[in-house]
């Protein structure tokens, strides 16, 4: 019987892969290409791709593909065989360096932003040796970035990359200033966790909400939901086990880092959390295991639901990033060591994300911005919508300390004691953990909470990577020219620490009275909606930094507000117009069809005993009519408001109108529907029910 270890990364084209296939010179010149990002030539491609292709091969594979990231928020591949034809009629097997390094696929398709003219159907992609290829099916997929004829970029991995590579740049400056003159690079690394619902295919299928927009929109509350907190960490159910267990041997053939798996808060929902990775290949992994989730639920009869908010009235599903930076040796810039108040250099980079944060919150709420995760944020399930940052007492006091100018006594380690001698005692960590904060301080790395279930990680972590490298770039000037440099840094740290401490709360952020006091006292930002935040990434000083810092050209920001506010735009449309059909064709017939059948039965009653009132018949078919003529009301109402949005050309404008116009009238339809449902008798309910939804899964 094998092991983990026996197939883990067996679909890989690895280090172990590369080391055993390629030349010795070979790898060499690859390895230095993938740590220090030097230039690729035709010899080393041609190499390179041929050992790939036996690999491939021997493993199966008759296509390869350049996979890639474009705009969709999913990935795009296009496959093309190994076969070339022989002379004799028979074929060979052929994959050159020109293709490993360089594909062409239309690009006429997929969303520019208006980057490109309709007629400019020309795209490039191009190979990123840094993230491994790898097998699926039958099929070598090759990572890549994707560009357009004009050299723009259409995707979401060519920007991370960049800012990995400025980020990378501007905290080496800030090492050789502390002396560190071995470090080559430095790196950000993420352990995105994964949170995600299951049903049963069959009742999914019955579901045209489901189908079309990955969420419910109709379905009323079920007598049990989450209220005994009994699902959190409980016994995972057998048919989900199963699914885990499958799920867990498909991704670590692939590489991918699957390390915790439990029930997560919502009934039917769970959670996968991966070992940290690099940002680049964290990113990769993160958009295979989603694609995964679903392939292996199909077979196991199930569905795998990554929207964020699948059903109203339980927990919606997040996908927390937690983010951290380090150097090639190892060494965690964001580990504060045994005493944090005396390690200058962690506190430096401390204080970059604080004013990172705290500068560019509008950019960090913008990248995570989506018409499903809208439902989800300010939930009391998920961070709010204001950006705020969780450090915990001990650091709180190291900076208070260090802004007045005062001696920092310490944090006394606290032993555990849990009353009973057989158990282990421990000390307890100097800070907790804030489930309620957006962006909270975990020991050595900062958790992210905002991210939505089904977006992807890049986007959020090219803002905070070059956020951060932007605070970098501006200590670094000025202390590169400070004539005292210890006296400088106390400066630097102690002025960041009294400009931006508005950012930092350690407190409950679930609170109104947080809200209150952060947008009105502190001045935070508070963007409910895509439509209030996506605007704010053509604001001036965000140009300017993104620009400035190469992660992006004006047109390519330009192209992503308006491809995320179309995004918006067209899956709230999608949603408004299920939401009509089925109301008008499927629940309105069907408490028609009860409403006649209680008439029916109430006359019957009534020619056996003219003195019956009838009275549960009678209410109820009055109460079920009412609801009939408001549905139809209402329903009327939203497709006037969808022909209205329809009118509006420019994308912000209709982006607008859809927060305050159309997502109002699909809640004016939803209402009475959900209300009919508790009274109409479950034989004549068109659709399976939040009961059978949540708890249909054995």
């Amino acid at each position: 019987m094998s092991t983990v270890s026996d197939y883990f990364g067996s679909l890989v084209f690895d280090d172990r892969v590369m080391r055993a296939k390629l030349p010795a010179k070979v790898y060499a010149s690859l390895r230095k290409t993938i740590d220090e990002g030097s230039e690729i030539d035709s010899s080393l491609a041609n190499a390179v791709a041929e050992a790939m292709k036996n690999w491939a091969v021997e493993h199966g594979a008759t296509h390869y593909t350049h996979w890639f990231q474009p705009l969709t928020g999913i990935t795009a591949e296009k496959h093309d065989s190994f076969i070339t034809p022989s002379p004799d009629g028979s074929v060979i097997m052929e994959f050159s360096g020109k293709e490993l390094i360089k594909g062409e696929p239309d690009a006429s398709s997929f969303p520019s932003g208006g980057l490109r003219a309709t007629f400019e159907a020309r795209g490039y992609t191009a190979w990123d040796p840094t993230s491994y290829a790898f097998i699926k099916g039958k099929t070598l997929c090759i990572p890549t970035a994707f560009c357009s004829y004009g050299g723009h970029a259409l995707d979401k991995k060519t920007p991370l990359l960049r800012s990995m590579e400025v980020l990378s740049k501007q905290a080496l400056r800030i090492l050789r200033l502390f002396g560190n003159d071995t470090a080559k690079r430095v790196v950000s690394s993420v352990g995105p966790e994964q949170e995600y619902f299951l049903v049963t295919k069959e009742m999914y299928e019955k579901r045209p909400d489901l189908r079309f927009t990955g969420r419910t929109l109709f379905g009323a509350k079920p007598p049990k939901g989450q209220e005994l907190d009994d699902h959190y960490f409980g016994v995972i159910k057998p048919g989900v086990q199963e699914y885990m267990q499958d799920l867990n041997d498909e991704l670590w053939k692939l590489g991918i880092l699957a390390k915790t798996e439990h029930n997560e808060v919502a009934p039917a929902q769970h959670e996968l959390a991966p070992i940290y990775s690099t940002t680049n290949i964290a990113t990769d992994h993160n958009q295979l295991t989603m694609e995964i989730m679903q392939k292996v639920a199909a077979r196991h009869g199930l569905v795998c639901l990554l929207h964020e908010k699948p059903f109203a009235g339980v927990n919606g599903s997040g996908k927390h990033n937690n983010w951290s930076i380090s150097t090639d040796s190892g060494q965690n810039l964001l580990s504060p060591g045994a005493t944090p108040y005396e390690n200058a250099q962690f506190l430096l980079f401390l204080c970059a994300v604080i004013k990172a944060v705290d500068d560019y919150q509008d950019l960090l709420r913008l990248s995570v911005a989506t018409a499903g995760n809208d439902h989800r944020l300010g939930a009391n399930e998920a961070p709010p919508a204001v950006i705020s940052m969780f450090l915990g007492d001990e650091l709180n006091e190291v900076l208070e300390a260090i802004e007045n100018d005062r001696p920092y006594a310490g944090t006394k380690k606290m032993q555990m004691k849990l009353g009973v001698d057989v158990l282990p005692k421990f000390n307890r960590d100097t800070t907790d953990r804030n489930r309620t904060s957006p962006f909270a301080f975990t020991g050595n790395k900062f958790e992210f909470r905002m991210l939505g279930s089904s977006n992807s990680i890049a986007c959020a972590n090219i803002m905070l990577n070059a956020a951060v490298a932007e605070s970098l770039r501006i200590y670094a000037d000025r202390l590169e020219k400070a004539e005292d440099f210890e006296s400088a840094l106390h400066e630097m740290i102690r002025k960041t620490i009294k400009d931006h401490k508005r950012i930092i709360f350690n407190g409950n952020g679930y609170d109104d009275a947080w809200i209150k006091e952060a947008t009105e006292v502190r001045g935070l930002a508070n963007y409910r909606t895509t439509a209030d935040c996506m605007p704010h990434l053509m604001d001036e000083k965000n140009v300017r930094m993104l620009t400035g810092l190469g992660v992006f050209t004006e047109d390519e920001l330009r192209s992503r507000r308006d491809i995320m506010l179309e995004n918006y735009c067209k899956t709230v449309l999608i949603e408004a117009n299920t939401m009509a059909e089925m109301a008008r064709t499927e629940i309105t017939p069907a408490i028609e069809a009860y409403t006649a059948d209680l008439a029916k039965a109430a006359s019957a009653k009534k020619v056996i005993s003219p003195v019956l009132k009838c009275r549960y018949e009678t209410e109820l078919v009055e109460k079920l009519s009412g609801l009939v003529d408001e549905i139809t009301d209402n329903t009327e109402l939203l497709e006037q408001a969808i022909a209205k949005v329809k009118t509006v050309e420019d994308i912000v404008e209709e982006s607008a109108l859809i927060r305050d116009m159309l997502i109002p009238a699909m809640t004016q339809v939803r209402v009475p529907c959900d209300k009919a449902e508790t009274l109409t008798a479950k034989k004549y309910w068109p659709f399976p029910t939040y009961a059978d939804l949540l708890f249909g899964v054995k």
